[in-house]
């Protein structure tokens, strides 16, 4: 019999057999990890198996190979932070679905596993959460090698008058640099130079984050579509402008 404990964010459950579910936690020391809990759609163990929060499990197998199986006990419960409020909910409910859907099953990485519980507490706190959440996705991009190149221009121009990525490789392009082709890059938000985080910047920035999402990453993951959780979030803080 295989044991190790750990924790995590809980980033999704889904129904198993009648009583049980399959958890995917993304865990400090065994990274995204899936395990059944038993009797996990019972009204006293659903209420603390919400996508967001932070738990301490142990999982058991008897081969590595297997799906094995999670205890869980709450260590915080983030989602009830959030659910009385749309857009901190929407925000939790896409970190935890953009997790899921791009990181590699059973690999370790423990930075971003940090930076993922920080961007959880910032969304349960209220505090300063687009401009993580931004930044978060970039560095989500950067996790599965779609790492954005802002560090100066492409086309030899330097670090200054930076405003364009180019669509096709993630790296920036300067006004000069980009002359008639500037119709066909993306705009580059202030805010990823150290501007300030504007709502109009952070819709801007997450247009950026999504284009490499939907037309360089999906199609490297089966070509499944990106949660559509995502694109909710996005028309929440349109509504919010």
């Amino acid at each position: 019999m295989i044991e190790w404990r750990d924790q995590g964010l809980l980033l999704a459950v889904r129904p198993h057999g009648e009583t049980a579910v399959i958890a995917e936690v993304f865990t400090r020391a065994h990274g995204r990890h899936l395990g059944i809990i038993h009797g996990g759609r019972s009204r006293k163990k659903a209420a603390a198996l919400q996508p967001g929060n932070d738990l301490a499990v142990t999982w058991r197998a008897r081969l590595d190979s297997h799906l094995g199986t999670f205890a869980a006990e709450p260590l915080r419960t983030r989602a009830g932070d959030v659910l009385s409020d749309p857009l901190r909910l929407a925000g939790l409910t896409t970190t935890c679905a953009l997790a899921a859907f791009v990181l590699p099953e059973r690999e370790a990485l423990p930075d971003f596993q940090a930076r993922t519980d920080s961007l959880a507490d910032a969304l349960a706190e209220g505090a300063g959460w687009l401009r993580d959440y931004v930044f978060w996705e970039m560095a989500l991009l950067a996790e599965a090698g779609l790492r954005l190149d802002l560090s100066a221009c492409a086309a030899g121009g330097g670090a200054n008058d930076l405003a364009y990525v180019s669509p096709r490789t993630g790296r920036a392009v300067s006004r000069t640099g980009a002359g008639a082709w500037a119709d066909r890059l993306l705009p580059l938000p202030e805010m990823l130079l150290g501007g300030p985080a504007t709502l109009p910047q952070v819709l801007s920035a997450l247009d950026l984050t999504g284009h490499f999402l939907h037309h360089h990453l999906a199609p490297t993951l089966g070509d499944r579509p990106v949660p559509p959780a995502r694109a909710r979030l996005i028309d929440a803080l349109r509504r919010a402008g």
